[in-house]
């Protein structure tokens, strides 16, 4: 996915702007590449991956206890080594174009450096320590709206608008803090293609420019996702009222509930939302007492969670 969204959509966006001498698109056209590219990556592969597109939101999702720590190994690998491929892909396809651009060279710094086409490089008067606040403040900005177009809680996206609402926040964060180091907000957005150029004949100085550059879009986001989950969670998700029979989505798409037997009674209605694949959480559970109270409701299982049938 990082093949298609982030490289062959949104490198190539920068490719031809800065080829073509921003004759053919300007850093707007660059945002939308990206913008439209991540929604497409989402579309493509929420039904496989949960549109796990970046290691920094899968490490705070880790955190939060909503994405298994034993496949964070796995889908960061996977991202950086699609994220390596696609900026292959933008090269061989824009080849001829950076050779000309660059008059046979592939220059890091200097009027006709074309590694900034891959990898992100900080603006000639950005500081590092500024750099980092800029990618901390960016991916919080992405994970707090992602937190929100997930919380069945608040005002979770429309079904099937997912993907166009995170490509819409990519867009805006390009478009208000896109200036000083071209918002990488994603280590493998930025490690994959700055490891290719290495390998492509860019050299050395594609970790050593920007006084080494190369570290803050790895680390950054990373504290940058963190930061963003724990204000959601602490400033808003906290604070939600535990409703009767609220859902909540998990990473399998099924459904979950939170049901008090107590006082709640399922009927006709209320039992036609339910399938067998639903997890339940029971709260003051009759069953576990020996009591048959609700004969509308079987326990397949009861602990702390359940699998409820309806007959």
């Amino acid at each position: 996915v990082h093949f298609l969204s982030l490289q062959i959509f949104g490198c190539g966006a920068v490719a031809q702007v800065t080829t073509s001498y921003d004759t053919k698109g300007q850093f707007l056209s660059i945002n939308l590449a990206f913008a439209i590219g991540i929604t497409f990556g989402v579309h493509i592969a929420h039904g496989i991956s949960g549109a796990h597109l970046n290691p920094a939101v899968s490490l705070a999702f880790c955190l939060i206890g909503r994405f298994q720590w034993s496949k964070l190994p796995f889908y960061v690998l996977s991202q950086i080594i699609g994220a390596y491929l696609g900026a292959a892909t933008v090269f061989a396809q824009y080849y001829d174009a950076i050779m000309s651009y660059g008059g046979g060279n592939l220059t890091v710094t200097g009027p006709t450096a074309t590694a900034y086409i891959f990898a992100t490089y900080p603006a000639a008067y950005l500081t590092t320590a500024n750099g980092f606040v800029d990618q901390v403040v960016g991916t919080g900005a992405l994970l707090l709206c992602l937190m929100a177009l997930v919380d069945t809680r608040n005002s979770p996206a429309p079904k099937g608008l997912e993907p166009a609402l995170v490509g819409t926040i990519v867009l805006v964060i390009g478009i208000a803090m896109g200036s000083n180091c071209g918002y990488a907000i994603n280590p493998a957005r930025d490690l994959g293609p700055r490891l290719f150029t290495y390998t492509a004949g860019w050299g050395l100085d594609v970790f050593t420019a920007g006084n080494y550059w190369c570290w803050v879009p790895l680390v950054a986001p990373l504290v940058g996702a963190i930061l963003g989950c724990i204000i959601y969670l602490l400033f808003i998700e906290i604070h939600h009222s535990r409703k009767e029979d609220e859902k909540q989505t998990n990473e399998r798409g099924n459904t979950e509930y939170d049901i008090d037997l107590d006082e709640w009674k399922p009927n006709k209605r209320n039992l036609t939302t339910l399938t067998a694949s639903d997890k339940v959480h029971i709260i003051n559970n009759p069953f576990q007492e020996g009591q048959s109270e609700n004969s509308d409701w079987k326990k397949s299982s009861c602990n702390e969670e359940c699998i409820v049938n309806r007959f």
